[in-house]
C-alpha cells in the first residue's frame, strides 16, 4: 500500500536547516582542516619555522581593536615562554609545547562576539582544586593585566 500521507509541516524561521554550527564555526572548522592539510605537507621542522610567520600574518588581518590585543598577547607569550611554538589553530593564534596547544587567542571580530579571549587548553598547567577559569575576556590591556597573562603563561607551561 502506498503511504498518501503528506507533510504539513511549516517552514517558518525556526524550521530552516539547523545542523548545530554557526557560520563563524564552520569556518573556523575548516580554517583548521587547511592547516592540518598544509602542516602535513610540510612536516614538523618547516610547521614551526613558518608558525610565527603565519601567527603575525593572521594578526594583522585583523581589525584594529583586536589586532591590537593580538599584538600583545603574541609579545607576553613570546616573552613569558619562549618553549611555546606559535602556530594557528582554527585560523587564530595559539601557542603550543611538543606540538599541543597550550593558549590561545581568539578575536571578537570573528566569532561576533563582545570581546576577544585569551584560552587555555587543557594541556595548560593551571589546575587549582575542582574549579578554574579556562578563558579571559580581553577588552584592553592594561601594565597590570599584562602581568598577570605573564604570570599565567609561565605557569601553564610549567
Amino acid at each position: 500500500m502506498k503511504n498518501t500521507h503528506t507533510s504539513t509541516k511549516s517552514t517558518s524561521a525556526a524550521d530552516k536547516k539547523y545542523d548545530g554550527f554557526t557560520d563563524e564555526e564552520r569556518g573556523a572548522m575548516k580554517e583548521r582542516a587547511k592547516e592540518l592539510k598544509a602542516s602535513a605537507r610540510r612536516g614538523s621542522s618547516a610547521a614551526k619555522a613558518d608558525g610565527d610567520s603565519e601567527v603575525r600574518a593572521k594578526i594583522a588581518e585583523m581589525p584594529e581593536a583586536d589586532r591590537v590585543l593580538a599584538e600583545r598577547i603574541h609579545a607576553i607569550v613570546k616573552s613569558s615562554a619562549p618553549v611555546l611554538s606559535p602556530r594557528l589553530w582554527y585560523g587564530m593564534p595559539a601557542y603550543a609545547k611538543d606540538g599541543k596547544v597550550v593558549c590561545f587567542f581568539q578575536s571578537a571580530q570573528k566569532f561576533k562576539t563582545r570581546y576577544a579571549t585569551l584560552g587555555f587548553s587543557d594541556q595548560a598547567k593551571l589546575d587549582e582544586g575542582t574549579m578554574w577559569p579556562a578563558a579571559y575576556a580581553l577588552t584592553e590591556l592594561s601594565a597590570d593585566d599584562e602581568a598577570r597573562i605573564g604570570a599565567l603563561i609561565k605557569r601553564a607551561v610549567s
